[in-house]
């Protein structure tokens, strides 16, 4: 009659497989997590922190307000500025990226056309969370920076 017996064998056995899909999911998730980092958003921090609190009050002078919508049905992204007065703001230059927060492979830079207190770009969105990240330069020579989330649903 064999029983099974609890032998240095096995224990040894479940020691190592328990190890080894440790360290193998830890190596995947550290090479998925190389590979899809989008990069460095500034060369230099430091730098960058010196300009920060200036531009900050900068841009809330001019008291705009960004937001960001898409028309699924129509394919349709739509960026509106308003001012403090919750006016239409027509900025004379407006750059828009469209990506996903963790990826770059999906950023796109739509031509946006100004119509009707709205800045509109055919483009075709798939479900989920999108970045949009918005820099607009005021008549002024004021540069408006913003961050917003859209979610496409689907």
């Amino acid at each position: 009659m064999k029983t099974n017996e609890l032998t240095g064998r096995k224990v040894l056995f479940i020691v190592v497989s328990f190890f080894g899909v440790i360290i193998v999911v830890n190596l995947f998730m550290a090479f998925k997590a190389v590979s899809t980092f989008p990069g460095l958003e500034v060369k230099n921090s430091y730098v960058a922190s010196q300009h920060f609190d200036a531009m900050r009050d900068a841009q809330e002078a001019l008291g705009w307000t960004a937001g960001a919508d898409y028309d699924a049905a129509a394919g349709l992204f739509l960026l509106r500025l308003t001012d403090a007065d919750g006016l239409p703001v027509r900025a004379p230059e407006v750059a828009v990226t469209i990506g996903r927060a963790t990826s770059t492979r999906d950023d796109r830079a739509p031509g946006l056309t100004y119509y009707n207190g709205a800045f509109s770009a055919p483009m075709e969105l798939g479900p989920g969370y999108w970045t949009v990240r918005l820099e607009a330069r005021a008549a002024d020579g004021t540069l408006f920076r913003q961050r917003l989330q859209l979610y496409v649903r689907g």
